[in-house]
């Protein structure tokens, strides 16, 4: 018994130790230890300064994917997740063309078929469309690169249809879910993966954070070359988005596109 014991305690070391070396890697490489996770996360140590992701930029760029800008500009990139439309948008959409401030707006199968007027005002102001997938399903589960390629192809189709032009490359997974062969995959298929460096609990319809709530969440996490993801379904953030980008304004921030990313 005693043997067993030790010897249960030592292959538990061995894997521990396995696990240190594997992380030591990882890190020399360029990349966060948390990059395995399949889930993109953020941290944020002090207030004003780019948060730290679980990935680093450097690694995340050999895969043309992004998670905020230039931190050395004073330019904030704003995108909207949208998944369905429940009359929000229009708000937004006024007050980007109020500011002058280009945005993408990542949609789903769905969205283009319910609201293809919608789609056709933001490219017609000047709106990056991107590609958030068909389905909306957790891309990091889907492992053959023919599923994968499917899910951002049916999408691109309904996009021409609804537009008459090709899709442009941007590609935001699913609730950030993703792993590294998805960034491969979607490098391979031209696209630039876009994640996010500033967010908050805004895309619960029926539990809408106040006003007061957000700008706490929003204007002390602001960061030069931040990547700002917002929801079009928020009621609170169509209320509050002119007032929120003139307070950024004020803070000497500009508005730049996502084909700026280089």
């Amino acid at each position: 018994m005693i043997f067993v014991l030790k010897r249960k305690q030592l292959i538990g070391i061995v894997c521990v130790l396995t696990v240190v070396m594997i992380g030591v890697s990882l890190w020399k490489n360029g990349m966060s230890i948390s990059v395995l996770s399949d889930n993109w996360g953020l941290s944020f140590p002090s207030p004003g300064e780019p948060p730290v992701g679980n990935a680093t930029a450097d690694f995340l760029k050999q895969y043309d994917a992004w998670f905020t800008g230039d931190t050395g500009e004073k330019t904030i990139y704003l995108t909207f997740d949208a998944g369905f439309e429940n009359g929000n948008t229009p708000a937004i959409l006024d007050a980007l063309k109020k500011h002058n401030a280009p945005a993408a707006f990542f949609v789903v199968g769905n969205y283009i078929s319910t609201a293809p007027d919608l789609v056709k005002r933001m490219v017609e102001e000047g709106h990056l469309v991107g590609n958030h997938t068909f389905h909306h399903p957790d891309m990091s589960q889907i492992a053959d690169k023919a599923s994968f390629e499917k899910e951002l192809q049916q999408l691109e189709a309904l996009y021409q249809e609804c537009i008459g032009t090709e899709m442009p490359k941007f590609y935001r997974p699913p609730q950030g879910k993703y792993n590294e062969e998805n960034l491969k995959l979607a490098k391979e298929l031209g696209y630039k993966t876009i994640f996010w460096s500033l967010a908050y609990v805004d895309w619960y319809t029926d539990n809408q954070p106040t006003h007061e709530e957000a700008f706490s969440k929003l204007l002390p996490r602001i960061h030069n070359g931040a990547i700002v993801l917002l929801h079009s379904t928020s009621q609170t953030n169509a209320e509050i988005l002119d007032e929120l980008l003139t307070k950024w304004e004020e803070q000497g921030f500009s508005f730049g596109s996502l084909e700026e990313l280089k």
